[in-house]
């Protein structure tokens, strides 16, 4: 089976614990996409910058041990490591605080980005987090173009993140300029009224269907998931499960969902009937909802995919 490649941030989520401190976790949108393709049994590289620090060095030892490719992972002395202090509500839910101004991976340079990295990959998965202006975002833009050139599949989860951005106009506008190189977009229901002006999913979809988008993916955390493509739409109730923790919940679910596309090397996603759709959504949705009664992201996901995780 072919890897994968996510680009962007690596961090430490420190994630509150009962007595009132802060457990640090490996964190990063892209990485829990890495992480969770690996755990499944795939092979899984990262595109990002650690600073060469006391974090830097802790999570390239956890990535190395998670399986996660750290070949194109540079170490840098002229940025910290970036740092994110995760707030959970009663339910699981988070807030965020980040401290990277500048981090480690926004100096990434797309210098690091070469044609070798591309050789027997399936996709490659982004978020919007690291679209700010830095250089980081110019190495998006050349990988995908290089993903794209090698024929290959995009995966682009916004991922919303509004704190990062004085101007929340720009954020809108940087999304729509990345949506339509992607063939996989996965949505959280929170950000569809930011992105789309509407919060109706189907409605949503009928707008990023656009450019190279052939596959709209809606998670809506317990109300469960909507898959759109141009000729069908698939739905998955969520499992009821006592949610203690939901951060990375939905990098699982899409690097699952990855690992189900790269095992049938799908490339046309308007081809899936609804039956095929649903059972693809059922499946990482209980990988989901697994990860989501323990704490932490990579650390709290499951090792298997099965309808019923047995």
């Amino acid at each position: 089976m072919k890897k994968i490649m996510a680009i962007g941030e690596a961090l430490i989520d420190f994630i509150p614990a009962q007595d009132g401190s802060y457990m640090p976790h490996l964190g990063g949108a892209p990485c829990n996409v890495a992480g969770a393709y690996v755990k499944l049994g795939g092979q899984a590289t990262l595109l990002t910058q650690l600073g060469d620090d006391l974090f830097g060095q802790r999570i390239r030892k956890e990535l190395i041990e998670t399986g996660i490719d750290v070949s194109a992972l540079p170490m840098t002395k002229e940025a910290k490591t970036s740092l994110a202090f995760v707030g959970l509500s009663d339910n699981g839910q988070r807030t965020f605080s980040f401290y990277r101004n500048p981090g480690a991976d926004m100096l990434y340079s797309e210098e690091n980005i070469t044609d070798d990295l591309f050789i027997n990959n399936y996709a490659l998965h982004f978020c919007s987090v690291s679209l700010v202006d830095c250089p980081m975002k110019q190495a998006h833009t050349k990988a995908i173009e290089t993903a794209l050139k090698h024929g290959q599949i995009i995966s682009f989860d916004p991922n919303v993140r509004l704190m990062l951005w004085d101007d929340h106009d720009k954020l809108k506008q940087v999304i729509w300029d990345y949506v339509p190189y992607a063939h996989i977009l996965k949505i959280a229901d929170e950000e569809l009224e930011f992105i789309c002006d509407t919060d109706n999913p189907k409605e949503a979809a009928e707008k990023l269907l656009t450019g190279n988008v052939q596959l709209v993916l809606v998670t809506c955390g317990a109300d469960g998931v909507y898959a759109f493509t141009k000729n069908t739409q698939a739905y998955t109730e969520s499992m009821k499960v006592n949610a203690i923790d939901t951060t990375g919940a939905g990098d699982g679910f899409i690097g699952s969902f990855l690992y189900q596309c790269a095992c049938k090397d799908i490339h046309d996603f308007n081809a899936l009937s609804s039956d095929e759709l649903e059972i693809m959504l059922r499946k990482s949705s209980i990988f989901a909802g697994e990860s989501v009664t323990k704490h932490g992201a990579i650390s709290s996901y499951p090792t298997t995919l099965s309808e019923d995780n047995e």
